[in-house]
């Protein structure tokens, strides 16, 4: 039998056995020396056979554990509906929910769903206090000096020498540290435009940018986004000539979790850089992920220097530490400036201990941890709402990241229900907070970064309780 109908054959055979739930959900399939033995066929057939599974997003592969049967491939619920593209005026700022939401910060007693940082038992909270008592040893000031405007020298070495995933197109000489992505991302929004601009965002999007595009007194235009390829690039197409730039979470978008295509944020760049667009691509979940490696930012596609790419270790390692940094192209010397401005430098401490942390590998070590317990909690999160959830409830599918989005029945307003939840000690984000129109008031955005334990899956259940009930 020729070769290229064999490697079809034994992924029809693994398709039949996932269709009629042989294989389930989360199984491992064999490994592939076992899988050359078992079906007596050459390597590359079985290799050709798993990509072929891939590709019909059957299977998934995990880095140094296999490959396994995807969610995708038994999934119950639907994918969330993608948002017409809206042309009104009439803003409708979600800053009043905003402010209700994070007034639970602090909140202990609180099953926290709603915010989108990492729970303290994911981090390596003693690794980084022992680095700290480490590194406040070593310096002779004890962190109390200035640093360069720019940040850290060391920082920004290790930042590049990490950043892997460049192929070696970011020099230490290219970065700019910030307090934070989100400093950055507001940064580089002052830094090409005027107040009355318009910018395009997904949407939904994540309110923290509304707010900074609000508070520069620009115009947020949001662009419909499918909760598995993001952008829809015709419709960016059309309002491009209006735009003087674009802000978007291309890798494991927060709410929507997807990844975009290597070929669209091509296309993406390429339009940019026609039109002279620039691109912030905040870039803060890009290490969260969860098939074999990390995805390629547009930054690696950018050859005329208007994508300003963002990163931080606020979701991955030490939110409190709001160390940030911004490869801003050609807008880096701008950027120093408003930089000088507005905070002269970085606290020199926290960039010295993350410097740390990168230069040792604890960093490297502490993501494969991370992200290994943060796909757990994806399934877990995922089999909960299947089970609780009214099974109209339509689901996104994260490829990284920690944030789940929900698209609940049209009768239900999740305003509402977040009161009702909180009374009873479930935290979660209305989806109102994501557009500056009055849209997805029927939707929810669930943090899932947190020890799973039986009270997190009770207090699933308890929140599927309440939407049944007001259906």
């Amino acid at each position: 039998m020729p070769k290229d109908v064999l490697y079809l054959k034994i992924a029809n055979s693994v398709t039949e056995q996932i269709n009629s739930e042989t294989l389930q959900f989360g199984d491992r399939l064999p490994s592939l020396r076992s899988a050359q033995k078992l079906y007596n066929v050459s390597l590359n057939t079985i290799k050709q056979a798993y990509m072929e599974l891939e590709s019909r997003s059957l299977v998934e592969s995990r880095p140094k554990y296999g490959y396994y049967v995807s969610q995708t491939s038994q999934r119950k619920l639907a994918l969330p509906s993608v948002a017409k593209m809206k042309v009104w005026e009439g803003e409708n700022s979600p800053e009043d929910l905003v402010g209700k939401v994070f007034g639970t910060i602090a909140g202990t007693d609180v099953t926290q769903f709603a915010l989108g940082i990492p729970g303290k038992s994911l981090l390596p909270v003693a690794k980084m206090k022992k680095c700290m008592i480490e590194v406040i040893k070593r310096k002779s000031d004890s962190g109390t000096n200035y640093e360069p405007v720019q940040g850290s020298e060391s920082l920004r070495r290790e930042i590049a020498k990490w950043s892997i995933v460049m192929e070696g197109k970011i020099t230490e000489d290219d970065l700019v540290i910030t307090s934070g992505a989100m400093n950055g991302v507001y940064n580089c929004l002052m830094a090409v435009t005027q107040p009355g601009d318009s910018v395009a965002v997904e949407s939904p999007v994540y309110f923290g940018i509304l707010q900074a595009i609000q508070l520069l007194g620009l115009k947020a235009v949001e662009i419909p986004t499918h909760p598995i390829t993001g952008v829809d690039l015709d419709a960016l197409k059309k309002v491009l000539p209006k735009l003087s730039a674009c802000c978007f979470v291309v890798n494991y978008n927060n709410p929507l979790g997807f990844q975009m295509p290597d070929e669209n944020k091509k296309e993406l760049v390429r339009m940019l850089t026609e039109h002279n667009v620039p691109l912030v691509e905040d870039d803060v979940y890009g290490n969260i992920y969860f098939g074999a490696g990390r995805p390629k930012p547009c930054k690696f596609y950018d050859e005329a220097g208007i994508v300003m790419w963002v990163g931080s270790v606020s979701k991955t390692l030490a939110p409190g530490f709001r160390v940030g940094w911004v490869a801003p192209g050609k807008f880096k010397e701008k950027i120093i400036r408003q930089k000088l401005v507005q905070t002269v430098s970085s606290p020199s401490l926290f960039s010295d201990v993350i410097a740390d942390f990168l230069e040792h590998g604890r960093y490297d070590h502490h993501l494969r941890m991370f992200r290994k317990k943060l796909y757990a909690n994806y399934l877990q999160i995922q089999k909960s709402v299947t089970q609780y959830f009214p099974d109209n409830t339509k689901v996104s599918e994260p490829k990284g990241g920690f944030m789940l989005w929900l698209e609940l029945d049209k009768r239900i307003c999740t305003e509402d229900l977040y009161d009702e939840a909180v009374n009873q000690k479930v935290n979660f984000a209305p989806g109102r907070m994501f557009s500056q129109y009055n849209q997805y008031q029927n939707c929810m955005r669930l943090n899932y970064a947190l020890e799973w334990t039986d009270r997190v899956e009770s207090d699933l259940e308890k929140l599927g309780k309440m939407i049944k009930n007001r259906i």
